[in-house]
Formats: structure tokens, sequence, C-alpha cells
């Protein structure tokens, strides 16, 4: 009689350059195809899934087993996940939290996820470091065909991959932490749109619990149209692609600032620097992570942060416009910015972590400060 490992599906995982990473089958059934990338959180499975910034992405998970507390209703960043296929080295065949109502292999077939597990991840971590993120497919294909099929998917660069993950309809959202909530909400009466580029739920729930009343609009959305609610201020969310591809978005922004306080994080903050007139670039690898060292060059304090980006603001593109906020302590990649002139900034990390460290979680009260500077 064949042992349980031996009945597994085998497939594998190729990369466009030809090499393959054999495996076996997790989630759904199929074939992928996606920009094949690591994170080095060794916890937030769940969090990785459903962050609307890995629309379109193979996410390889560092630490070396996953899914042994399952998933629950309450840590997910948005309604399904989006990944395009999950990659881990071992899975958990059970969920032993008292939050679970899934392991994380049902979610994955609930949801339609083809994943792969079985991988020598650290391998494949150390190619994509050396070789740069690349496009991939996961199936139980021939090599030759998950070859073709890696190197036929559209690049990273120049995609818009926004419209995906967007809202398509306006919504107010008032929800906070619940339990989990760090600090009393002290409603400050003041009122913010959120464009929506793929937000994250707690970054909703962090401007909620900041006090503010908070609009949710789509990413489509024009500045007149974001004016109409009559805002105090206006923030810019995180998501998927080329942020020189969101071409919608950089023209909003540009109409918007200066007539209300802006912040941006993530993809917000690449378009506020692209309406600014500067640019971006494709990272080699990016970063992905729960512990990624951050300084805030204005206190000399150094956060460890939560990130997920493949693209990176040029920082010379910006002289004279934006002074420099925030550093990546590992390479030197800017991580914020703030407008000279109109005073609207942005970082590139994430201070809602979810999952990760609370670290930079002052930013939220700035952007309150910005609109109610007494």
């Amino acid at each position: 009689m064949k042992t349980a490992a031996e009945t597994r599906r085998r497939i594998h995982l190729v990369l466009a350059d030809g090499t393959a990473f054999p495996g076996f089958s997790i989630g759904a059934s199929g074939v992928t195809t996606g920009e094949a990338v690591f994170t080095t959180g060794m916890t937030g499975y769940q969090e990785v899934l459903t962050d609307p910034s890995y629309c379109g992405q193979l996410v390889a998970m560092t630490a070396p087993q996953m899914g042994n507390t399952g998933v629950n209703t309450e840590d997910t960043e948005a309604e399904k996940p989006h990944v395009a296929g999950f990659i881990v080295h071992e899975l958990s065949p059970m969920a032993s939290n008292w939050r679970a109502n899934a392991t994380l292999d049902q979610y994955l077939k609930q949801h339609g996820i083809v994943g792969i597990a079985g991988v020598d991840t650290r391998a494949l971590t150390r190619h994509l470091r050396d070789n740069g993120a690349q496009m991939g497919a996961i199936g139980d294909e021939d090599i030759a065909s998950l070859v073709d099929r890696a190197r036929a998917a559209p690049s990273m660069v120049g995609l818009d991959l926004t419209s995906r993950v967007s809202t398509k309809s306006t919504y107010t959202w008032d929800a906070t932490n619940g339990p989990w909530q760090l600090q009393k909400t002290t409603q400050s009466g003041l009122h913010v749109v959120a464009v929506d580029f793929g937000i994250k739920q707690n970054i909703l729930r962090c401007l909620t619990e900041s006090g503010l009343k908070v609009t949710v609009v789509p990413g489509s959305t024009s500045a007149d149209e974001i004016l109409k609610h009559r805002p105090d201020g206006v923030f810019l969310s995180n998501g998927p692609g080329d942020p020189a591809a969101v071409t919608s978005g950089i023209s909003t922004v540009r109409d918007l600032l200066g007539k209300k306080p802006i912040f941006g994080i993530c993809l917000g903050h690449q378009i506020l620097s692209l309406a600014l007139g500067g640019r971006t670039f494709k990272m080699k690898f990016g970063h992905r992570g729960l512990n990624q060292p951050v300084q805030d060059l204005a206190t000399g304090r150094i956060e460890v942060t939560t990130q997920n980006h493949g693209f990176a603001v040029d920082l010379d593109s910006l002289k004279g416009k934006c002074e420099l906020t925030h550093l990546h302590l590992n390479d030197g990649v800017c991580e914020g910015v703030r407008h000279t002139e109109s005073g609207a900034f942005s970082v590139q990390y994430h201070p809602e972590a979810s999952a990760g460290p609370h670290d930079a979680r002052y930013l939220f009260e700035r952007f309150l400060k910005t609109m109610s500077p007494d």
C-alpha cells in the first residue's frame, strides 16, 4: 500500500529562465502563471494571501512551515485571496488555533488558488535574490510547456493591475480592530476619502481608529469626484503592478495637490511621487516581509517595518520638489517623501502592518494633524 506522501500529485514550479523546482499540489488543481517573488515573514500567511498588492504574483514563503494556525475570518486583508499562486516548503495538515475555521489547504481550494508544497524554498529564494524576480508557472504539465507559459506571461513592467482589485463602487468604512485595537478611538470629526488602488483592510481600520470618517472610492475616481465628497484629506492606498502604468491615478493626484492634505502608502507613495514629476524603477527582487529596517530621518529612530513592493521611487528625480523622510537601511531605497510645497507625504512601507510590527502607527496620527494642525 502506498503512503499518503506517495499518493500526492507531483507538480513543478518553473521559472522563465528554465529553472524547475519539483513539489506536490496543494490547493486548487490546474496551471497558473505570475511573477515569482519571496516574502521573509515567518507569520502572517493569511494576510499575505489576501493582500491585493500580491495580485498577479506567485508568492513563496521563506519560513519552512505554513498553515499550522489555519485560517480564520478576522485576519483577512480583502474579501478573497489575490495571489496568483502560493509556494511553501511544508504545509501543515492541520489547524491548531482556537480562531481557525479551516485549514490552509481547504482555504486555497475554496478560493481556487493553485499552490505547490515540498519546494526547496531556500534554493528558490537564493535564486530569485541572485537572478531577480521573474515570471513563473505552477502546474502538472511537462517542464517545457511550463517554461513556455512562464515566458509568455506578461511582465509586471507596464502592467496596471489596480482595476482588478479596486472597489467598483463607493462605500463608507467604520470598522475598527475590535478587541485587537491598540488604543481607544477619539472621534475627530474629520472626513477622509481613501482612493482604493487595492487597499488593505487594516489601513481602513487604522484610519477609523484615528477618529476619522472614511469614504472609500474606486481607484479610477477623478479629482473632481473626490472633492465632491468634501473631504478634509485624501488617502492614497497600496496596490499591485507598475505604478507608472496607473496613469489615471497619477493624473488625479496631480489635480489634488495643494487642495487637500494627502497621505500615501506603498503604491500610493509611488503614485504621489510620479504626480510630482518623479520616476519609479523596477527593483531586482523587491522588499517583502515583516522585518525591513527603516530610519525616520526627522527623529533618527529606526523602525522595523512591513513591506511589499517590487518598484521604488528614484529619489534623484524629485530633487527640489520633495524632502526624503524615510530611508531603507539595507539598500538605501527611498522609503518616504514629503512635498515641500503642499505638505503631501507618503511612505513606501506599510505602517498598518497586518501582519508585522506596529512601530510606524504614528503616521496615521501625523496625517490627522495635517488636517487639523491645531
